[in-house]
């Protein structure tokens, strides 16, 4: 899939920086959408995997009951990321200007990203990069709603419907090498009145891609 250059402009185009600048202490994602990707994370992370939460900020909706080996995270605000309990270590750098992370090579077993993707200017660039320190056969699981901060969403993903975004990711994806395992597209439900009934919630995309090193490609650059 080709991005255009107005297919990665935003709204705001002022530094990221700023706008990540002050920390979030709340939660941008419904309580049912939290649970399903936990569930699904439960389903995915074992406990001897060393794991990228790239995207991060001070929750990684890791099952509360299994310690892994170690999780990494990266954001955009150190304080937040500073108050992420499961991290053991984690750095702060703009994916929109500098796509080359400081790791090695096949260091992680798997990677995670959640409500990060839609922000990405430069997708195809993260993608190679995360081929290169995942491990090879790996996954990469990429979940998101539809919600996010619509100034710093890049057009392609603000004036997109739903399933043209999970068309998106996945196009990306295999252009760089991946392999689409599965893709989730559900609704999920808040219980509402001391749960006494429920209403529809944050619907819940999540695309698991595997790493096929061998089939990597650097067209883009």
């Amino acid at each position: 899939m080709k991005i255009t250059d107005n297919d990665r402009q935003k709204i705001d185009i002022t530094d990221d920086k700023i706008f990540y600048q002050k920390p979030r202490y709340v939660h941008h994602l419904s309580d049912s959408f939290r649970i399903r990707l936990t569930t699904l994370y439960s389903q995915y992370l074992l406990n001897h995997h060393v794991i990228l939460d790239l995207m991060s900020s001070w929750v990684s909706h890791l099952p509360s009951n299994v310690r892994y080996k170690k999780v990494i995270g990266h954001g955009m605000n150190e304080a937040e990321l500073s108050s992420n309990r499961r991290l053991d270590r984690f750095w702060v750098q703009n994916l929109n200007k500098s796509q080359n992370m400081p790791i090695e090579d096949s260091y992680f077993d798997v990677g995670l990203i959640v409500a990060g993707w839609q922000y990405l200017q430069y997708p195809e660039k993260v993608s190679i990069e995360l081929s290169r320190i995942i491990k090879s056969d790996s996954l990469l699981i990429i979940s998101f709603t539809n919600r996010a901060f619509w100034t710093k969403a890049p057009n392609i993903w603000t004036y997109s419907s739903e399933d043209r975004r999970i068309e998106y990711v996945k196009s990306v994806l295999t252009s760089t090498g991946w392999k689409i395992e599965k893709t989730f597209t559900e609704k999920t439900q808040d219980k509402k009145l001391f749960g006494f009934y429920s209403a529809e919630s944050d619907p819940f995309f999540s695309i698991i891609a595997r790493n096929n090193k061998s089939n990597n490609l650097t067209s883009f650059y």
